[in-house]
């Protein structure tokens, strides 16, 4: 398989960093992590100048070695993350690409790229845990709506969004897989109930969200009815496979910071924690790598990431926590400061084996559709 770049690809890369550097200065200064709208607003406005700058669809129409590249450049420039856009851009919005009908794609991607609206996930519940498909929001169908009750957890940036990319059951009497459907729910239709979670990093980017009797129209199901479990893969493919490509490089950028602190503080006369730092590097090495084989195998089947971005996903989350664990060894008795660098990260890693499905069922996943092996019964 061709890992290296065309010539085109380059340009473009040589055409972002020029822009990069011209655009990046006139920013204005990132918002508190608690101003989750002051967040909403300087994230929107991220976006338009992307938009404008004709790079905001650089996520669904560009190829996966394009969007591969400009996830590596913005990060590697300092770039805001796509934050509060996070769902739309990453999750919601390649599925509406790749599943959607004409009409919905012309209502809700224009304005994701623009930066008018943003996104929440609904998938996860209180008593599902990591058994997506068991989830029992139920929806009933009423003439041109369905009418949807139950509870979500971990919605991402439910607090500041316009919609949810919700997941409901809408045949109980089905096979769990089979009678599950995938709708866009506006967060201002009546019912819709929103409580912010705290994380232990200290964080709200999450919330619970209550759904009372709420009135969702038909036209806003994606795929057909009890077809959601094999959207929802889509969008899962996309949450596992290029959604963590910038982070990959942030980690990257992370380690060579940490050597050069050890080398500072005398913590580099470690042996132990210098074959530490070596082995993270060539892990990192490896699962860029990885990232451009899943890249590469996408751009063969149509764009959508396959089942190789739950190898990534697996390998990925646990590198993240050894990283930030060698980062506490690094600043020794500093390693409990939360104002130093590194120490909220090494606390938002711990959720990483459960996020975006938890280690347990990426191994699964692994077992079952790459390796063959029978499903445990």
């Amino acid at each position: 398989m061709d890992l290296s770049y065309t010539p085109e690809e380059e340009e473009f890369r040589a055409r972002l960093r020029e822009w990069l550097a011209k655009a990046l200065p006139t920013l204005p200064a990132r918002p508190s992590p608690d101003d989750w709208p002051g967040r909403r607003a300087y994230d929107l406005g991220w976006q338009r100048m992307l938009h404008d700058a004709g790079y905001a669809d650089v996520h669904w129409d560009a190829s996966p070695t394009i969007r591969l590249i400009f996830l590596e450049e913005t990060e590697k420039a300092g770039a805001p993350y796509v934050g509060a856009n996070f769902v739309g851009l990453l999750h919601a919005g390649p599925t509406v690409a790749a599943e959607g009908t004409p009409g919905q794609r012309a209502r809700w991607l224009p304005p994701i790229l623009r930066g008018d609206e943003v996104w929440c996930q609904g998938f996860s519940e209180p008593d599902a845990g990591s058994d997506l498909a068991a989830l029992r929001t139920r929806a009933r169908r009423d003439g041109d709506d369905y009418v949807v009750s139950g509870s979500k957890i971990w919605t991402s940036h439910a607090e500041v969004a316009d919609w949810c990319e919700l997941l409901v059951r809408t045949d109980p009497g089905a096979p769990k897989h089979k009678g599950i459907t995938w709708l866009a729910m506006p967060m201002d239709a009546e019912g819709v109930t929103v409580r912010p979670l705290r994380t232990l990093a200290g964080s709200a980017e999450f919330a619970e969200v209550f759904l009372d009797e709420v009135r969702v129209p038909v036209a806003n199901r994606v795929g057909a009815e009890n077809d959601g479990w094999r959207v929802t893969m889509v969008t899962l493919s996309f949450e596992r496979g290029t959604a963590f490509v910038g982070e990959v490089v942030a980690c990257r950028r992370v380690l060579g910071e940490l050597a050069r602190t050890a080398r500072e503080n005398g913590r580099w006369d470690d042996p132990v924690l210098r074959r530490r730092l070596g082995r993270l590097h060539a892990e990192f090495r490896a699962l860029w790598r990885l990232t451009q084989w899943n890249v590469s195998e996408a751009e063969a089947s149509g764009g959508v990431p396959g089942v190789g971005g739950s190898v990534f996903k697996l390998r990925y989350s646990h590198a993240r926590q050894e990283l930030y664990d060698t980062a506490a060894e690094v600043l020794g008795p500093d390693r409990l400061d939360l104002d130093r660098p590194w120490v909220l990260d090494r606390l938002s890693s711990l959720s990483y084996t459960i996020a975006a499905g938890t280690s347990q069922i990426q191994r699964n996943i692994v077992a079952e559709r790459i390796l063959g092996l029978p499903k445990g019964r």
